[in-house]
């Protein structure tokens, strides 16, 4: 059997998408991986969400696939992430995550339907973790990014005025996105 007739390992990683509040639309990188093979975390209501619910889902999602999971969440995705890890037993299911763009949960003017999820959790995370931010994003400014950074534990990758760096700012399928989270998981020299 030559290395072109292996079949495909059952333990291959999977991506999981977990978009922010409203989902994420057509042209937004998460939208163009999910084209490629992963595959979007779908909730029940993506106007008013509710932190429990959203957790449960992710639990869900993780338990009906043997495989170990890359999480690659924006915005309130990345708040997702945090709560869920905190609370769950399954986290050993995660080999690895890309946070991207996460919103400050204490800025002022957040919108009502985010407010059930202050205060943020800021817990380290138990898996290797990337956030990705922006000096111009409207919901947080670089201080707000490099804080929750730093209490999950999560390496900064700032990437310049890209704004909430969705599908408005530019990234298309955002190649170096998705090869950054897939180095993530392989750990240093892989």
């Amino acid at each position: 059997m030559t290395a072109c007739d292996t079949p495909p390992n059952p333990r291959a990683r999977r991506v999981l998408l977990l978009p922010g509040w409203l989902d994420s639309g057509p042209g937004h990188w998460q939208t163009l991986w999910e084209r490629q093979g992963a595959e979007r975390v779908q909730q029940a209501d993506w106007v008013w969400p509710r932190r429990g619910d959203w957790m449960a889902r992710l639990d869900e999602v993780l338990l009906a696939d043997e495989r170990p999971a890359l999480l690659a969440a924006h915005s309130l995705g990345c708040h997702l992430v945090a709560a869920w890890a905190a609370h769950s037993r399954h986290c050993m299911r995660v080999d690895a995550a890309l946070l991207v763009a996460p919103p400050d949960l204490d800025k002022p003017d957040l919108p009502p339907q985010l407010a059930p999820w202050r205060p943020a959790v800021r817990r380290a995370l138990p898996f290797p973790a990337l956030l990705a931010f922006s000096n111009d994003d409207p919901f947080a400014d670089e201080a707000a990014s490099a804080s929750l950074a730093a209490d999950w534990g999560a390496t900064p990758w700032p990437l310049g005025a890209r704004g909430h760096l969705n599908a408005d700012s530019g990234l298309g399928a955002w190649p170096e996105g998705l090869a950054r989270l897939h180095a993530l998981a392989a750990g240093p020299g892989g």
